[in-house]
């Protein structure tokens, strides 16, 4: 087998000998510097010298625009618009820090400064503000910013600003607050929303009321927060109303799945009327009812709830929930008017004609509970709550990490059929739509 010749470029301590050893004397004597400094930071990793390299290559960059605004060094023209101003101090965004840079200038004829394109936009603090969100998403606490950021040469990161804990702060509290403004601004008139999911998240002494919608071919889009109770019809009417006012239409069928609170049928039905069709999650229902049986009778009476909710016949269901809640009457009252509570829109997506996997999904508030999940994960490292704006802020930013990631709903396939059922559900007077409408992409 025969080998294969490796080259290997061994850089020495003196970095400017070494440079005349590759042949490089001659160069200019700018260039010449700017490669000692590549050299040198090569020591320390290829990232480093990377780092240096393209530093170099913004200086040029620099360079190159005051040339082209002001024509070349000592040579004298006289159609020239403006002419060079010495240099200022700046500082570029690298690797979530700011770098102290100098920056030539140059004036216009008039006086007026020459705008550097190339640094404006290295200068951009909407990058050094995304590497922030995005560590702090992540579960990484401020005071550990600078431990987690890349290697990029003992020289740079002796210069860098902007790593400490107020300053990583400050930037993720801007960050969030436009996240906020986004979920709450979101035009919602171009979405052919057919499905709305409502559920809260409990943070401390507060309580976020969020909103997930499903489009007409099975994507999700988080669409709504506000800070409240569920069990509060006058939050969830606010909550319901800003969605109307942003552009959420129900007037051809809505499907809003909610947990067992009264209180989000009675804010459903103040906003939609007789368009929505209000169906309960399964799963809170189940739990509901196991709160109020011992530890001995859960087990049978959930089995047997699993397959009274998982019927795809309404009818069958509805009839066996009904006794076995006269079953439960005289021993445990309580679970009885549990499960006798909102019974009837238990079984609201079969009674659309919709089973089997779509039907799975839209009977619990899963989807939902999944973005909250993940939503929940990203602010697991705040000890403190200090007030609900914190909480929305930190609350929209988790929903639009987790929209991120998401996929069409399982069961998308079925959405049409979804569509024309919840279409006669709005119009039970007229002829429905053809079962194509809403089809899925």
């Amino acid at each position: 087998m025969k080998t294969v010749p490796t080259l290997r470029l061994v850089l020495k301590p003196d970095a400017p000998a070494e440079l005349d050893e590759l042949g490089v004397a001659d160069l200019p004597a700018e260039v010449r510097l700017a490669l000692t400094d590549i050299a040198g930071a090569a020591r320390e990793g290829l990232l480093a010298m990377s780092v240096a390299a393209g530093m170099a290559v913004m200086r040029a960059m620099f360079d190159a625009e005051i040339t082209a605004a002001c024509g070349l060094r000592g040579k004298h023209d006289p159609g020239r618009t403006a002419v060079r101003h010495g240099a200022g101090r700046g500082s570029v965004v690298l690797g979530g820090r700011r770098v102290p840079v100098t920056r030539p200038r140059a004036r216009t004829v008039d006086g007026g400064e020459v705008p550097v394109a190339a640094y404006r936009l290295f200068a951009a603090e909407d990058q050094l503000t995304a590497v922030v969100m995005e560590r702090m998403l992540a579960g990484l606490a401020t005071r550990r910013h600078v431990a987690a950021a890349e290697p990029v040469g003992q020289a740079v990161t002796e210069q860098a600003t902007a790593t400490g804990r107020s300053a990583v702060s400050r930037r993720f509290i801007a960050a969030t607050k436009t996240a906020l403004a986004e979920l709450l601004a979101r035009d919602l008139a171009p979405l052919d929303i057919k499905v709305l999911m409502v559920d809260g998240e409990h943070l401390a002494e507060h309580l976020a009321v969020v909103a997930l919608a499903i489009t007409a071919d099975g994507t999700k889009v988080p669409v709504g927060l506000w800070e409240g109770s569920t069990e509060n019809a006058t939050v969830v009417k606010a909550l319901l109303a800003d969605l109307v006012a942003r552009g959420l239409d129900a007037s051809d069928g809505l499907l809003v799945v909610i947990d067992g609170a009264k209180a989000l049928s009675a804010a459903v039905r103040a906003v939609f009327g007789a368009h929505a069709a209000i169906q309960r999650c399964t799963v809170h229902k189940r739990r509901n009812i196991a709160d109020h049986l011992p530890e001995a009778e859960r087990g049978w009476v959930d089995t047997k709830l699993g397959r009274i909710f998982a019927n795809p016949d309404p009818a069958v269901g509805l009839r066996d929930a009904k006794a076995l809640a006269t079953a439960l009457a005289r021993k445990h009252p309580g679970a009885a008017a549990s499960l006798r509570e909102g019974l009837e829109e238990m079984f609201t997506v079969t009674r659309l004609g919709i089973t089997g996997t779509l039907a799975r999904t839209l009977t619990t508030s899963n989807p939902i509970e999944s973005m909250i999940s993940i939503a929940r994960t990203t602010n697991r490292n705040v000890t403190h709550w200090r007030d609900g704006q914190m909480v929305l802020r930190w609350t929209a930013a988790g929903m639009l990490n987790a929209e991120r990631s998401f996929r069409r709903v399982k069961g998308y396939k079925q959405m049409p059929k979804l569509v024309a059922a919840l279409h006669r559900h709005a119009h039970p007077n007229t002829a429905h739509r053809p079962e194509t409408v809403g089809t899925a992409a």
